[in-house]
């Protein structure tokens, strides 16, 4: 299939490891120039040659801080001088950490919500400019799909993403009318590191095996399995090809049917 994307210019937040690494290459496989912000400088090299061997199509890494708006508007910066403006954003962050109500503090929410939600708003503010510009954009958020179904362990999480989802409807309606369209992906459960670490977390709170924590998980899960990076990645890069044009303001889950409400 066709997707239109060969020379479009994509920032992907939070892209050297686990969902975002994942989004880059697909893009980049696809024919995307693509800039990824991170933290980690090392994380970011190691993104950078994983791409870059893979695709043959040069990457642009820029070390910065997602939940600090200069840091965003620097990478978007960066990007704009390397590969010349801005055609999709993907809104990526790490999750805070994992704990129910009676394991963190009030203060935690705070951090929380400049994580997630605020430095989705900051990407969306600083990339918009461009994508009007070019009558062409996608925004594309990643979510969770415990903002329709929170999860006990995981209350920071629920809290700091559920502004995002109504956030993105509401950039939806306003730039529809310049051909940009703004979506959520909601995964569910995906093999990343984090999850790695939740169900390490959960084996040592309920002192059980790890392999039990995952059998409790997936039961739960109709397809009977943990979704893939892959398959995570496939969809959001179809969410911004030309082929998704009509799809706007959604929220998508990705979950293996794990989430019971409609």
């Amino acid at each position: 299939m066709e997707l239109g994307l060969n020379g479009k210019i994509a920032l992907v937040m939070a892209g050297s490891k686990g969902l975002g690494k994942a989004v880059a290459l697909e893009l980049s496989a696809e024919g995307a120039n693509v800039a990824i912000i991170s933290r980690n400088m090392e994380n970011l090299k190691s993104a950078q040659k994983e791409i870059e061997g893979k695709t043959g199509k040069k990457v642009l890494i820029v070390q910065g801080d997602v939940t600090n708006r200069s840091d965003i508007k620097n990478a978007i910066n960066k990007t704009v001088e390397k590969f010349g403006t801005v055609h999709i954003l993907f809104a990526n962050a790490g999750g805070p950490p994992s704990g129910g109500f009676f394991d963190v503090k009030a203060e935690d929410f705070e951090k929380a919500v400049k994580l997630n939600l605020m430095s989705t708003i900051y990407a969306v503010y600083e990339t918009v400019p461009y994508m009007k510009k070019n009558k062409w954009g996608r925004i594309i958020a990643s979510v969770s799909m415990s903002v329709k179904q929170p999860m006990d362990n995981l209350i920071l999480s629920n809290v700091s993403r559920a502004g995002i989802i109504t956030f993105i409807k509401s950039v939806s309606n306003a730039v529809a009318k310049f051909n940009i369209t703004a979506n959520s992906i909601l995964p569910g459960y995906i093999m990343t590191d984090r999850v790695k670490n939740i169900v390490k977390a959960q084996s040592e709170k309920l002192n059980v095996s790890e392999s039990k924590v995952l059998e409790n998980i997936t039961k739960n899960i109709p397809t009977g399995r943990i979704g893939t990076v892959k398959e995570y990645a496939s969809l959001v890069v179809f969410i911004a090809s030309e082929n998704a044009a009509y799809i706007n303001g959604a929220a998508i889950q990705i979950d293996g049917g794990y989430i019971k409400c409609v």
